[in-house]
């Protein structure tokens, strides 16, 4: 789904900034379907070893079937698709922290996961009404048909604002799970905690200024 034409793609540069920005508060779609009722863990367990490997669901169980899986998947590579910079959100497990998220029994993950749930289904609702096949399998221009109108929530129709607050949130799940990967705080230029070989002290310009020269 690279250069995809007219889809409501992230800006790489200003989606840091989403990641900072309270969502708004989301209401449940009207669906009437049943989801997997959230786990029931009680408190916020112990700390995790932090020499081990954890493989998705070995905290607690998670949620997305199949189907809302390869829905959340191509959902996330129309977000942040593959450029010449970095792969797509989709290709580096973030449709998994998405899972883990809406499955983690903590307060504000908790307010996620109906509205993420009803959003997918929506959405894969959406493109079998509109062009008889799932969300996964639209071509670019079908995708834009759908996501083009529910990309902005102030621009949004009456009866697509609550799909437009999903879209809003399930944005800045993908843009928080991508941008704290390796490979999108490469994307970002950040460096982080690195170890120096050595440390001279601040510049003497920065002295200069603070009057410590």
């Amino acid at each position: 789904m690279k250069n995809l034409p007219d889809t409501p793609r992230i800006d790489r540069r200003t989606a840091i900034k989403w990641m900072l920005t309270a969502a708004a508060s989301l209401t449940l779609l009207d669906t009437a379907s049943v989801h997997a009722a959230a786990p029931s863990v009680q408190g916020y367990g112990t700390d995790p070893e932090l020499n081990r490997g954890y493989k998705p669901g070995d905290v607690w169980p998670l949620t997305f079937t199949d189907a809302q899986r390869r829905t959340a998947a191509a959902l996330c590579a129309v977000i942040i698709p593959e450029d010449d910079q970095s792969p797509s959100a989709a290709s580096v497990g973030v449709p998994d922290f998405i899972d883990e998220w809406i499955s983690a029994p903590y307060a504000q993950q908790r307010n996620d996961r109906q509205p993420i749930l009803d959003g997918i289904e929506w959405i894969d609702t959406e493109a079998r009404r509109r062009f008889t096949k799932s969300f996964a399998e639209l071509h670019p221009m079908e995708v834009s048909a759908i996501l083009d109108e529910i990309c902005y929530v102030p621009a949004a129709k009456p009866e697509l604002v609550t799909a437009a607050k999903f879209f809003a949130r399930f944005r800045d799940l993908t843009a928080g799970g991508f941008y704290t990967t390796p490979v999108g705080m490469k994307d970002l230029k950040y460096i982080g905690n690195v170890p120096l070989s050595e440390f001279k002290g601040p510049p003497p310009e920065v002295l200069a200024q603070l009057g410590l020269s």
